[in-house]
């Protein structure tokens, strides 16, 4: 199984939780592609079976809006069918920006291999590593 992890950090916490969860994919059995954003094209989405997101809450709780929003807006039409999993630090709110990219994804028609995963703050014990092989059946 192939799986693309791509994320967005501004802190590091995000990027945290990447490597955590390609680290749980990787023992479950994976070959894992571990991109940042910056560097990720809609190739590593296709040819992923499975593909992980990754962007903390920004501002108004949304996604960064940068570099973020405008990959995943170039990735959305592709999600239809797709096995995928949504994850992100935050430091205040209530999740919201989660909450509406969920919806957005499953209006997208994207398959969710594993329930989202928040962290507040920096990501402690394995919950990460946990999300990461879960994706991966």
């Amino acid at each position: 199984m192939k799986m693309s992890i791509i994320y967005w950090s501004g802190t590091g916490n995000t990027s945290a939780m990447a490597d955590a969860i390609a680290e749980g994919a990787a023992a479950a059995g994976a070959e894992v592609n571990k991109l940042e954003v910056s560097s990720a094209s809609l190739n590593d989405i296709l040819e992923a079976d499975v593909v992980a997101l990754g962007c903390p809450a920004m501002g108004a709780e949304v996604l960064e809006e940068s570099e973020f929003e405008p990959f995943y807006q170039s990735i959305r039409s592709n999600l239809s069918g797709r096995k995928i999993g949504l994850f992100g630090s935050y430091g205040w709110g209530d999740g919201e920006w989660m909450r509406n990219w969920h919806d957005d994804a499953a209006a997208a028609g994207a398959v969710f291999g594993a329930e989202d995963l928040m962290v507040c703050g920096a990501p402690e014990g394995g919950e990460c590593s946990e999300f990461g092989k879960a994706l991966t059946k």
